[in-house]
């Protein structure tokens, strides 16, 4: 896969809606290219006339339409608009929609048109009319050529604020094919490797029988949803024990520690994944910071409700005596979601750099990782194993690194599961492999404290 490239759009000093993210987005989604801005519906007129000067025979064009709800929606074909008057077949065009943070792309189906050439406005599968009757609105007329849920593409809102066709232009291919930029070997074999390691692995401390490793991130970002993959892969189906979803505010409301057997009725796997409320950027909302430094030095029981409005108190005749080691975090995970990093709030990142600096004070192991990157990124999407070629990953890998200040090492992006029935080899590889790093880092921090540990009181 090719490295997208966005180059800044401006022809005669039209100005782009489209923010850099989403640009980023869109490029990566068809590799090695370039966007040029050919019409904007708000200069131009919403007229068909005056979308076809501007467009026809442009080769591959993105249409971006902007509504009232926020909505960024629209639509790619690789074919020109040319007013033929006939049916388009096109098997690389696709719908798109942004919406807060979130993503989504929708194919064609096979064997359908893709769109009708005619003198009107733009359409795609003759379903999605953009400028309808030369008017600033999106109208939808049913049909099958792509499986649209119009609620979800546009939020049911038809009026449009703008709407923008981009050219798209191949760059001169690369004199060198580009390598990953992490090796993974994507078999059964090795998938099969790492769950024998992870079941025989003994941590470094003789008093600390299991790992316990901390998810921390915002809301919705994955952190329940890899505890539930990583127990569906030693279950050997799907499962969801722990609440999670994408609700706007924290589903888990306690503090839970989740130990994972070795099968249903395995023995108990040498970690325990704890998970927290959800960090929101309001104060008064999500986890508390205090909350995190009780749960790091082993004062918070498992099932401890979290009261947004009063950290813990931890009881004093426990709090007298400090945590033995078992009971203490062992590596902290910061979980986010990859199609939020740009979208994350100042008060939101502070909140983490507060937390990283606790953390870095107790020299507890730290790691990242990130979420959803089938929705950030297309070419991922349509097979999991180009995460480590696609170049908008990597980037986004370099993003965390530098927001968080961790090495790039530390940033591993996955997948979890979360509308799948059936588990998925690429997937499997990719969380255990980052599970087996957090009891490598967990070893790193073991190693640093033994003297510490050993020393008679």
């Amino acid at each position: 896969m090719q490295k997208a490239k966005v180059r800044k759009v401006s022809t005669d000093t039209l100005i782009s809606n489209l923010p850099e993210e989403r640009k980023e987005q869109l490029c990566a989604s068809l590799g090695n290219v370039e966007l040029t801005l050919l019409y904007k519906a708000s200069v131009h007129g919403y007229k068909a006339s005056a979308f076809h000067q501007r467009c026809d025979r442009q080769g591959p064009t993105f249409l971006v339409a902007y509504n009232h709800s926020g909505y960024i929606f629209g639509g790619y074909t690789s074919v020109d608009y040319a007013q033929s008057g006939r049916e388009i077949k096109d098997e690389e065009a696709f719908l798109f929609s942004f919406t807060s943070g979130t993503s989504s792309y929708i194919k064609i189906n096979s064997g359908y048109n893709a769109r009708y050439d005619d003198a009107g406005g733009p359409n795609f599968g003759q379903q999605l009319y953009f400028c309808y009757n030369n008017q600033p609105v999106v109208h939808y007329q049913g049909g099958n050529a792509f499986s649209v849920n119009t609620s979800s593409v546009y939020g049911n809102d038809t009026r449009l604020s703008e709407c923008e066709v981009y050219k798209v232009e191949q760059e001169p291919e690369d004199s060198v094919e580009e390598k990953p930029w992490r090796n993974v070997q994507w078999t059964p074999e090795r998938r099969a490797e790492l769950m024998e390691m992870i079941r025989n692995h003994k941590p470094l401390m003789r008093s600390v029988s299991r790992v316990r490793i901390l998810m921390i991130g915002p809301v919705g970002a994955g952190k329940s949803s890899f505890f539930n993959s990583i127990n569906s892969i030693f279950t050997g189906h799907v499962t969801n024990k722990a609440m999670s979803g994408s609700a706007g505010t924290s589903l888990t409301v306690q503090f839970r520690t989740y130990p994972v057997n070795d099968g249903r009725e395995g023995k108990p796997l040498p970690f325990v994944l704890c998970d927290t409320m959800g960090l929101e950027e309001q104060s008064g909302a999500g986890l508390d910071i205090e909350d995190i430094s009780s749960i790091l030095q082993g004062h918070v029981p498992d099932r401890y409700k979290f009261n947004p409005m009063a950290p813990f108190q931890p009881d004093e005749q426990k709090s007298s005596r400090p945590a033995s080691l078992q009971e203490k975090i062992h590596c902290v995970v910061y979980v986010i979601d990859a199609t939020k990093i740009s979208l994350m709030s100042d008060k939101l990142q502070e909140k983490l750099a507060s937390i990283r600096r606790k953390v870095n004070s107790l020299g507890i192991a730290q790691i990242v990782l990130m979420t959803k990157v089938d929705e950030a990124c297309p070419l991922v999407e349509e097979n999991l194993q180009s995460v480590y070629v696609s170049s908008y990953i990597k980037s986004k890998v370099q993003e965390v690194s530098s927001g968080l200040g961790v090495p790039v090492s530390c940033v591993l992006p996955l997948k979890n599961y979360s509308q799948e029935l059936e588990l998925e080899l690429n997937c499997d590889v990719l969380l255990l492999t980052a599970l087996q790093q957090m009891l490598r880092f967990a070893d790193d921090y073991f190693d640093d404290i033994r003297p510490v540990e050993g020393n008679p009181k």
